[in-house]
């Protein structure tokens, strides 16, 4: 998925990697770090705990803004989208929640930068560390899935119940964790 947000003139790129083999996560982020440009924001997130590309492109616009707003917790733009997507306020608590972790098998990722050429570059860069397949499907539902997210964030089957339309337990899933995506907001 790809989109462009006119207000902060960045492109976002929010994909995923199927099958990735990762030996260390510091080792993994110490080199994409390096090899990136600068101006190029990336995050990777355990895609078990990701609620469908909306939920990332949401923390995405909210850290975005907080930036703008100078209201972010995190000195980096990357980190806060980590805030975001995890509502946690917390840095350790956001990674432990939701971050890649050694034995992460599904990599959801988030690429921020200002043009299509500098985005395409980094993502073939990732894809490279990864040894992975690149596969936009780890950010759907699966079953499993649905109890990951609903352990993590905590979301009870009354609160399914209550925002359920028409037996639509993904789009519901995804309403409540944008919900408390957008709490974290509320808190600053």
């Amino acid at each position: 998925m790809l989109k462009y947000i006119k207000e902060f003139k960045r492109y976002v790129a929010i994909t995923g990697f199927r099958n990735v083999k990762i030996r260390s996560t510091e080792e993994l982020i110490r080199n994409i770090h390096k090899e990136k440009p600068q101006d190029v924001t990336v995050q990777f997130f355990d895609a078990r705990f990701v609620a469908t590309w909306q939920h990332l492109y949401f923390a995405v616009f909210n850290a975005l803004n907080a930036f703008k707003n100078v209201s972010n917790i995190s000195k980096s733009l990357g980190m806060e989208i980590m805030l975001y997507a995890s509502a946690q306020r917390q840095i350790n608590k956001a990674l432990e929640k939701i971050g890649v972790k050694n034995e992460t098998k599904h990599v959801a990722v988030v690429v921020i930068g200002e043009t299509l050429q500098v985005i395409e570059f980094v993502l073939n860069m990732i894809s490279e560390n990864f040894k992975g397949e690149q596969d936009e499907h780890v950010l759907d539902f699966w079953d499993d899935k649905k109890n990951f997210i609903k352990m993590a964030f905590q979301i009870s089957d009354v609160a399914i119940k209550t925002v359920m339309k028409k037996s639509d337990l993904e789009n519901a899933l995804v309403d409540l964790v944008i919900e408390k995506v957008a709490l974290l907001a509320t808190e600053r």
